[in-house]
């Protein structure tokens, strides 16, 4: 893996830690969940032979420090964060950009706020609920974790919003630890589970009660690719990203695995994301 070269960039209430790697067009990669710039290292290498490929902490996690450690978040300040890093690092160049979970909402919300600046944006599985005919229940869902959160911590929380998304209801697997990974990997583990608190008690109720404004994502509809992964149907995450390519008249592409098929399935996650971005 070749090593980025890294940088700090001061935005309003934040210092952003990214890095970057290769040379060409600009593509900036957003990370969901608690992942951050290094939740990219399996697929950034290779994307660097074609474009510029910039990776990032989110503001509030891992290395990306708050100015106000209790500060709440709002998708907004977290596309601004983008449109920032796509001024300092593509000056008067449209970039393209793919984000993934939370991550595809900020880019989403990027699109539509900076049409100008996007050539495209590849949105995988944004959980944009609040588009749901449904939206009702998954509101109802968000406030039963956010409860569990207050009154049983964490874990529990995790394990009642872990089983909202699933096809069934059922449980899924807790967060890997760190004991018995290479160094590199537990460092990164460690600053996953780290930030799983501020996740779950920001960044879920942030981003998931966000409605984006159809209007302006149907005058941007062709710069706007809507991912899914193969594995996926049924579950929660999956169906946003479906109903609004339904809506806005376009293709639904399904990437290799899960909702986490770039952890899963690195090599073919990066292939198809690379024919994506070729249009």
């Amino acid at each position: 893996m070749t090593a980025p070269t890294t940088g700090r960039l001061r935005v309003n209430g934040a210092t952003l830690h990214y890095e970057v790697r290769g040379r060409g067009p600009l593509l900036l990669l957003v990370p969901g969940g608690t992942g951050g710039a290094a939740s990219f290292d399996a697929i950034a290498d290779d994307l660097a032979a074609e474009y510029t490929v910039a990776t990032y902490d989110p503001r509030g996690l891992s290395r990306s420090k708050l100015d106000d450690p209790e500060a709440g978040q709002h998708v907004a300040e977290h596309a601004d964060d983008a449109f920032r890093l796509l001024e300092l690092l593509s000056p008067g160049e449209p970039g393209r950009v793919f984000g993934t979970s939370s991550g595809a909402i900020a880019a989403v919300h990027l699109l539509t706020a900076h049409p100008e600046r996007i050539a495209r944006v590849v949105a995988h599985e944004p959980p944009l609920v609040e588009a749901l005919p449904d939206a009702p229940e998954h509101r109802a869902l968000l406030a039963r974790v956010q409860e569990t959160f207050r009154a049983q911590g964490l874990m529990p929380a995790m394990a009642v919003f872990a089983a909202g998304l699933q096809k069934d209801g059922g449980a899924s697997e807790p967060p890997q630890a760190s004991a018995g990974l290479p160094p590199q990997a537990a460092a990164r583990a460690e600053r996953t589970t780290a930030g799983l608190p501020f996740f779950v008690g920001r960044i879920v109720p942030a981003f998931m009660s966000y409605t984006p404004d159809i209007t302006r994502l149907e005058a941007v509809s062709d710069r706007l690719v809507l991912a899914c992964g193969q594995e996926s149907r049924g579950e929660l995450p999956y169906r946003p990203a479906a109903f609004l390519a339904e809506r806005l008249g376009t293709e639904l592409r399904h990437f290799p695995g899960g909702h986490i098929g770039l952890t899963t399935h690195p090599a073919e996650f990066g292939e198809h994301l690379r024919k994506v971005l070729r249009g």
